[in-house]
């Protein structure tokens, strides 16, 4: 017997998964997307340079994940954006953000209260994204794991994966900044979430899929609410992986000193050049007078 069974939950979180997420829901998303890009150094002067550039910056933002999931599977990069409704919603709320006038929508849009209901509505679209990857890439991919791992990754958490091409149209290039590298909560809970709808939906997690939606989006927006009312950076992972990640990967530190005993061994310390010899007092004496000519000089 499922978990959501015995606590009676079936039926809401299978009418939660069954909730449309058009408008309401995809307004909320795009207004957190467009709000994060327009706090990105020289987001708001370019808008006024290149208006233009500042839209393909705000639907890399607003369909980035579309667009990668859909290079994939194979299918074209544009396709979503035959989707109307959605781009002119989007670009709607571009508008509005960066050129209201007064800056009254940015203002009301970015009051915390109301900020933090449009980052839990947003978490309920990132997924349904993550869900609806899998499941794609599993019609597709009948017995590819790892295709519908990467496919609902990429649905989750797109954006943040296109953010250095996102930052080359905005004339920005930083390498250091690539979110494979360094991931953000968003990106690691994308990861871990495909994990556990790749399981479901191949059946190795006994648990409906309504069920790990419900389940998974409460997660989602307890912890994004939380981040985004206390204004922390810290991820609620922080805590497992520095337990499990030495045990399994090893410590950075730890294993470069072992690697570099194993190499050296015991003469690691006869290969450092003698210390120079101890100067003596004339030659101290000579120095001293050498620096105070200069000075006078």
């Amino acid at each position: 017997m499922e978990v959501a069974d015995s606590l009676q939950l079936g039926e809401l979180a299978a009418a939660f998964a069954a909730l449309p997420v058009f408008p309401l829901f995809d307004t909320a998303y795009f207004i957190v997307s467009i709000l994060y890009l327009k706090y990105e150094p020289g987001a708001v002067e370019m808008s006024r340079k290149s208006p233009f550039a500042s839209w393909l910056c705000a639907m890399l933002h607003c369909f980035g994940s579309y667009i990668l999931a859909d290079l994939l599977l194979g299918e074209s990069p544009i396709d979503y954006f035959s989707n109307n409704s959605s781009v002119i919603l989007a670009t709607a709320v571009w508008y509005l953000i960066f050129f209201c006038p007064m800056n009254l929508f940015y203002k009301c849009v970015s009051f915390l209260p109301m900020k933090l209901i449009f980052v839990a509505m947003k978490e309920v679209v990132r997924v349904r994204k993550i869900a609806a990857g899998v499941h794609h890439a599993h019609h597709r991919y009948h017995h590819g794991w790892f295709i519908m791992m990467a496919t609902g990754w990429v649905k989750g958490s797109g954006v943040a994966l296109m953010s250095n091409l996102e930052q080359l149209l905005r004339g920005v290039w930083k390498p250091e900044t690539n979110e494979i590298l360094h991931m953000s909560f968003p990106t690691k809970a994308s990861l871990y979430g495909t994990i556990l709808f790749t399981l479901q939906q191949t059946h190795w997690l006994p648990i409906s899929e309504a069920n790990l939606i419900f389940f998974f989006t409460m997660f989602m927006i307890i912890c994004k609410v939380f981040m985004t009312a206390t204004h922390s950076h810290a991820s609620p992972f922080a805590p497992v992986e520095s337990f499990v990640c030495p045990v399994f990967f090893g410590s950075v530190s730890s294993g470069h000193t072992s690697h570099h005993h194993d190499e050296h061994g015991a003469s690691h310390e006869v290969s450092h050049p003698p210390p120079p010899p101890a100067k003596s007092k004339e030659e101290l004496n000579e120095g001293t007078r050498k620096r105070k000519a200069k000075k006078a000089e």
